[in-house]
């Protein structure tokens, strides 16, 4: 079975359209998606649909939370705003409130089997959503015990890829951010797992991300970092 690890999409279509176009070349089964789908940029309604014919497993991010707490706080939306850009608005605006209500009971962690091997997705870590683990980070004992009992660990939120293995036998993964990376390599970032193999393997697909950065200088002047991050070196 082949599994497509991505997440942190922020709601960025041209970069998950390209990397969706590759998981089908690569004959990808399910998609494993690490949450943050919204937030940020400006295509939160494209995004979900362009999901939905997929078989995937998803769990919640720190920007789905950001979105179920302004739903009914407009003070917390303006705050949320002014920092990240209008991405939340735009979240709102535009699902459906089924779709909304989907974002907001998504689960965290998630734990599951799929051809012979135990998988746990997160966003930040197994034990909290918004931690930040990057590839020098020391993990907590409680993290690597529950990590222990997985052949595989996947993880987003650092938008930066990463792969280590813990506790001998279990790798943990970042496959980066598809929709916004920060790691000085402009492009769309995502893995593929093989189960048979038990391997995994990194992607990064170009795209002209020039338009979203135009848009976002467009919508945001004040938030120049929505735009210059997309092709950042």
């Amino acid at each position: 079975m082949r599994l497509a690890l991505l997440g942190d999409i922020h709601a960025n279509a041209h970069a998950l359209k390209v990397v969706l176009d590759s998981a089908r070349k690569d004959s990808v089964d399910i998609l494993l998606i690490t949450g943050d789908l919204i937030g940020y940029y400006f295509d939160p309604s494209l995004v979900l649909e362009l999901l939905k014919p997929w078989n995937k497993y998803v769990v919640r991010g720190n920007h789905e939370d950001m979105l179920c707490r302004s739903r009914g706080d407009p003070a917390y939306l303006n705050k949320v705003s002014s920092r990240y850009g209008s991405g939340i608005k735009e979240a709102i605006k535009q699902l459906s409130a089924e779709d909304l209500d989907l974002l907001c009971n998504l689960p965290h962690p998630l734990s599951f089997v799929l051809g012979g091997r135990k998988i746990l997705l997160c966003h930040g870590s197994p034990n909290e959503l918004n931690h930040y683990i990057y590839p020098d980070t020391d993990l907590h004992e409680s993290e690597l015990m529950r990590m222990s009992d997985f052949d595989l660990v996947v993880s987003g939120h650092t938008h930066y890829p990463m792969l280590r293995c813990v506790n001998k036998n279990t790798l943990f993964v970042n496959p980066g951010s598809v929709g916004q990376p920060r790691n000085h390599k402009p492009g769309a970032y995502w893995a593929l797992y093989d189960t048979v193999a038990g391997e995994v393997s990194f992607r990064c697909d170009n795209y002209d991300y020039s338009v979203l950065q135009a848009e976002a200088l467009c919508r945001h002047p004040e938030l120049p970092y929505l735009a210059n991050v997309l092709g950042r070196t």
